[in-house]
């Protein structure tokens, strides 16, 4: 049905403006919305399979249908539109005109040609040694590109290896192989990984193989780089490199920065030291020491201050990180060649996956081991490459055979894990970045389903949309573990989490992601509103003070002027001197203008607040120019979203704390659940595989994000290639269906379609 009635006015739907769908969507919910045949609840239906409509809770049989009431052209004027509850209603009451205020543009198929003559292609190919028609008859099975990549034992050997295409089965069987067939010492053997999961995965997978010894796999050294050359300094060096030194937490090294901070003024409520430790880590991960560093921006040069200070104090009171790990490793071998042989002579081949992840500290400790042997086998992907800001570099996988001469190259291009549809859509993206190692993935099977872009209007309609999508497939038997949401940065999963959180579906996120509404741009102007209900909230004047340029130390004197005035904390605001007119001029408002915010609905009161109390100029000034990601202007944009769906300050506060309280308690659940949806980074879910893939904010300044545009306007196209890259990898998760959302608006404002979809838009 295209007609419901609400508030005693009758709704149509192709008379209303786009932008109201999700009110209407949330009325249905409240129970607001009734049939205008049998007065029984209807709700609003946004999904991707269908266009919007009202349908009833209860199916009815027959089903009710719109009413037509015959118009003729001249019975038709132009519809004019009325306010009425927050929504635009057209003063016409034809149900049957087909005016509308903006199209819904139906979701449609990536134009993909049919893919070859069946539906399952089986790639697999006869083994010829002894022990590879062992694995066969046990099922271990290898194409050609497999069994070369597992044979090729001796020299350099750079192994490609495609999205979906058997890596980590290429290199346990490649150990298996060593050890079984090459009958080659276990202890020589030296197999890293980048997380201690991958190292644990891959000997639980080789204690399965055939005639595997169990000693063989415990005298083998997995791990991560970090674990490896840790337990080579903690051997040589028990007492300088103890755990016990170890800054094991972010809050112990940002405590650091914080007290060297101080000596530069820097207020800890406003300078970004999360960022400050992770451009530390950046340089100190490419071997650039404090009097190497060449800063970028004032930023940087404040930061380039504190890694100074920071790796003085750390030396002073006998302190390490992680980064010092690895760097302190790579200078104990450098600096001392006998102990460099001595490992040079112990490890003979080097198996090392994610290549295309490595950092320069980490390819030099590898290239100073590995130069005796020249036994090294690495495993990568370059289209994959999308950790720079860590210090990952893809240069190092593209250019290895300058530095591993004679090296052998094996290209593994059969996708096992995605359709042929998913599969060719993510070649079509990948082949338009220049810097890349030609190569084309192959599939193997097709589920003539190709990937769907769909386009709602907004975060909050995409969100309603996705959940929607979601409950139809699990009731036709899919498992919520079956389902994963991506994003581009944390902040775009707000919507997704608020629309999941207020259903039944179970769902995880990441432990380590920053709820939405605990941001800190977000948290200080939550705090203006909070003030307006209650002026005596000691936490929200702890939070408003950075965006008055006071300092904490104040709090003390608020307190003591309120008891001696008898007056509320924030009247004594105004009565706060700090020898600048017009600092002092700006305080004496904010009393006056939280006051008048309180009958104003959200949205309204942090425009005023921006605007007014100067805001918006406090987040230009914050010095955040470090944020090249997440900005805190884009906070207050999302945020202006969440807050137009409610009417009141109170409504809008509570749902904040809702949605918090509702963060901590999914986080507590996603530890001990397994059959759940996963709402995720693209980056966390690198290397995950799901059946049905949804990824979200498909336009430009989303994906590609708004700092890779801005570097390729100013001519360096590495950003945006490496996002190009991260796209890539978020349709390569997907094993069956894959959705790609490009909403009309972002933040607000009108957005323009991904530029990074224009292969698969154009078709």
């Amino acid at each position: 049905m295209k007609t419901a009635i609400h508030d005693k006015k009758l709704l149509n739907i192709n008379q209303l403006d786009r932008e109201d769908y999700q009110r209407i969507y949330d009325e249905g919910k409240r129970g607001n919305l009734c049939c205008p045949v049998c007065r029984e609840s209807v709700r609003l239906y946004i999904g991707i399979r269908e266009e919007p409509h009202f349908n009833h809770l209860l199916k009815k049989n027959p089903p009710c249908q719109d009413q037509v009431i015959p118009t003729t052209e001249e019975a038709s004027p132009k519809i004019e539109y009325v306010e009425r509850n927050g929504f635009k209603i057209p003063k016409s009451r034809s149900i049957v005109a087909e005016q509308q205020t903006s199209e819904f543009n139906r979701p449609r198929r990536v134009k993909i040609p049919s893919p070859f003559g069946k539906k399952t292609i089986h790639v697999s190919t006869t083994h010829s040694s002894g022990y590879m028609d062992l694995l066969m008859k046990n099922g271990v099975k290898l194409d050609s590109n497999q069994l070369s990549a597992v044979s090729h034992i001796d020299g350099a050997l750079l192994v490609v290896a495609g999205a979906g295409s058997g890596k980590t089965r290429v290199l346990t069987t490649r150990t298996a192989y060593m050890l079984n067939e090459r009958n080659i010492d276990p202890r020589s053997i030296m197999l890293v990984t980048f997380t201690a999961k991958a190292a644990a995965e891959m000997k639980a997978r080789l204690s399965q193989y055939p005639s595997m010894n169990k000693s063989h796999i415990t005298q083998l050294l997995a791990g991560t780089f970090h674990s490896i050359f840790y337990r080579i300094l903690s051997f040589h060096d028990r007492e300088k490199w103890s755990s016990e030194k170890l800054l094991k937490k972010d809050w112990q090294k940002e405590q650091i920065l914080k007290d060297s901070g101080k000596q530069l003024d820097l207020d800890e409520k406003e300078f970004a030291y999360d960022l400050a430790i992770q451009q530390i880590g950046f340089w100190k991960n490419s071997l650039i020491s404090p009097h190497e560093v060449k800063p970028e921006s004032a930023w940087e040069e404040k930061v380039a201050i504190l890694y100074k200070n920071y790796e003085d104090v750390k030396s002073e009171r006998q302190l390490f990180d992680f980064d010092d790990m690895l760097l302190g490793c790579y200078y104990l071998l450098k600096e001392n060649p006998t102990i460099l042989e001595i490992y040079q002579k112990r490890f003979e081949y080097f198996l090392i996956d994610e290549f295309q992840d490595i950092n320069k500290v980490q390819y030099e400790l590898i290239k100073l081991l590995s130069s005796k042997s020249k036994n090294i086998c690495a495993v990568g992907d370059d289209d994959q490459s999308i950790y720079s800001f860590r210090g990952s570099d893809p240069n190092y996988l593209l250019h290895f055979e300058k530095d591993f001469p004679n090296s052998k190259l094996v290209i593994l291009n059969e996708n096992y894990r995605s359709s042929y549809e998913i599969v060719e859509t993510a070649n079509r993206v990948i082949k338009k970045n220049r810097d890349r190692r030609p190569k084309e993935m192959n599939a193997q099977f097709s589920t003539e389903l190709a990937p769907t872009l769909f386009f709602p209007i907004d975060e909050e309609e995409e969100a309603t949309m996705i959940v929607q999508d979601i409950r139809e497939k699990i009731e036709e038997g899919f498992e919520p573990k079956d389902f994963a949401i991506l994003f581009r940065t944390n902040t775009g999963s707000r919507a997704a989490f608020e629309r999941l959180a207020n259903s039944s579906l179970p769902f995880r996120i990441d432990l380590d992601m920053e709820p939405f509404y605990e941001r800190f741009i977000v948290k200080g102007m939550l705090s203006f509103l909070q003030l307006s209900l209650d002026e005596d909230n000691q936490q929200a004047i702890k939070q408003i003070l950075p965006s008055m340029f006071i300092k904490q130390n104040v709090m003390q004197d608020l307190k003591a002027t309120s008891i001696l005035e008898d007056c509320s904390l924030m009247e004594c605001l105004s009565k706060v001197k700090t020898g600048f007119a017009f600092q002092e001029r700006k305080l004496k408002k904010v009393v006056p203008v939280i006051r008048s915010l309180s009958g104003l609905s959200p949205l309204t009161a942090i425009e005023i607040v921006e605007k007014e109390l100067g805001f918006g100029d406090f987040i230009k000034k914050r010095g955040n120019e470090g944020n090249k990601l997440d900005k805190g202007s884009d906070d207050i944009k999302d945020l202006k979203v969440a807050a137009k769906a409610f009417n009141t300050i109170s409504d809008f506060l509570d749902h904040v704390d809702h949605m918090t309280a509702m963060n901590k308690e999914i986080k507590n659940l996603s530890k001990h659940q397994e059959n759940v949806i996963t709402l995720s980074t693209i980056h966390r879910a690198k290397g995950l595989e799901y059946k049905v893939v949804y990824i979200i904010g498909g336009v430009d300044g989303s994906i590609p994000h708004d700092y890779a545009l801005d570097s390729f306007r100013n001519g360096d196209e590495a950003p945006l290639e490496e996002e190009r890259r991260l796209l890539y990898v978020a349709i390569t998760r997907a094993m069956q269906h894959l959705y790609i959302s490009i909403p009309e608006k972002r933040r607000g404002r009108k957005v323009y379609p991904s530029r990074l979809l224009a292969p698969i838009r154009k078709l």
